[in-house]
């Protein structure tokens, strides 16, 4: 009985795929010839191909994802900002709550 092997699944990189996507809208090469090339299926590269033009607007966008980064980081530490002058304020209500009651005799 002959057996069928499933040929390995390969994971290509970021680069590798715009490569691959350069050759045929920069240089020509035919969508067939590619893929035979790389051993990929049309349908493969047509998702490749539909995912730069969905995410293209990215590389024009004035900000750099490490200037993203950036601002999450900045909303994180007026984040901890924020929790420390609540906990400064608590605090404050509590010595104030601790003084009233010691003046009424309560405590």
């Amino acid at each position: 009985m002959e057996t069928l092997e499933k040929p390995q699944r390969r994971h290509y990189e970021a680069k590798e795929k715009v490569a691959i996507l350069r050759k045929h809208l920069l240089e020509g090469v035919v969508v067939s010839d590619l893929c035979e090339q790389h051993k990929i299926h049309p349908t493969l590269f047509y998702q490749w191909q539909k995912q730069l033009f969905e995410n293209g607007e990215a590389a024009f966008e004035r900000h750099s994802p490490s200037r993203s980064l950036g601002k999450e980081k900045q909303a994180i530490l007026a984040l901890e900002d924020k929790l420390k002058r609540k906990a400064e304020v608590l605090s404050e209500l509590m010595e104030e709550h601790i003084r009233l009651k010691k003046s009424l005799g309560e405590i």
